[in-house]
């Protein structure tokens, strides 16, 4: 898809949202792991992006992050050359949040705290054209809460991207209470666009993902913690017996052991204690052992 590609609603439901049929410009809040792969991916399917953080050095990590994976992409002949400069050439970076001001659609990839994504949307709320659509990446926190902090709750959707975002194909769209059917519908050509599969789920705790994904990693944890199994049997019982690329060790690694425990308290504080978080799992996160990213979770990393 290039710039300028249209993406046209049969039947537009949301006052001031007759204007959005292009969608040219993609910001993105964060410029973490999620919101540089959805940067990337946004830029390589043609849209002009630019990717927002709180400050410069966090967004130069963004880029940093951008350049290795379209390095890798051009080296697996997943991407040319060329492909991979004219995508990098797409995204530009600021620390202000106004820049977003003229964006289409917005998507936020910020830390997974209520409060911060709240105070976040109601900017954007403010910065924005009235007729932009205000996505969010959350995991588990409800996006009719997000939206509540807004004047444009209808306009205001889940697009819960998997990591990593360039390789994974799948995105869960989140339907908020007052989200529009225009709304999700774009949502939805927005993900395809960009070569993304969707499903779609209720605003409820978790979602699809994260409320059937928890419990099985944590369960995974305090299996080895009890001495089930080593820790690699445990993964690879996991893999060879239900077809799955990961084991539940190896994959909280990656997803990041911190994020785990978060989503686990999340789900623990909505849904009882069937989402306890492990307690291996406390005490990894509270030795700063987050997995791959810190080069040590139940796995070592090189760097």
């Amino acid at each position: 898809m290039g710039v300028g590609t249209t993406l046209t609603l049969e039947a537009v439901d949301t006052p001031g949202m007759s204007d959005i049929q292009n969608i040219d410009t993609v910001g993105v809040v964060g410029a973490g792991t999620m919101g540089s792969g959805i940067a990337q991916v946004a830029a390589t399917s043609g849209y002009t992006v630019v990717m927002h953080d709180v400050e410069e050095s966090l967004v130069t990590e963004g880029f940093e992050a951008i350049d290795d994976s379209l390095s890798r992409l051009v080296d697996s002949e997943k991407l040319t050359e060329e492909e991979s400069r004219r995508a990098r050439s797409q995204i530009t970076g600021t620390t202000d949040l106004e820049d977003l001001a003229d964006a289409d659609l917005v998507v936020e990839a910020v830390v997974e705290a209520v409060d911060v994504k709240q105070s976040v949307f109601a900017d954007l709320d403010e910065i924005c054209r009235p007729d932009a659509v205000l996505a969010t990446n959350t995991s588990t926190i409800s996006i009719t809460t997000i939206a509540s902090a807004t004047e444009r709750p209808e306009q205001v959707v889940g697009l819960h991207f998997m990591n990593p975002v360039p390789l994974m194909r799948g995105v869960e769209l989140v339907v908020g209470e007052k989200t529009s059917e225009a709304t999700v519908a774009l949502a939805h050509d927005f993900a395809a666009s960009l070569e993304k599969e969707t499903w779609e789920a209720d605003d409820k705790p978790g979602f699809v993902t994260n409320r059937i994904l928890m419990p099985w990693l944590n369960e995974g944890i305090r299996a080895y913690d009890e001495g089930v199994a080593s820790k690699a049997d445990i993964d690879r019982g996991m893999k060879l017996g239900t077809n799955v690329p990961m084991g539940p060790l190896e994959l909280a690694d990656h997803i990041g052991l911190d994020v785990v425990l978060d989503a686990s308290e999340t789900l623990h504080e909505q849904l009882g204690d069937r989402y306890q978080p492990a307690y291996l799992l406390r005490r990894k996160v509270e030795a700063g052992d987050l997995g791959k990213k810190s080069g040590r979770g139940f796995y070592e990393y090189d760097d």
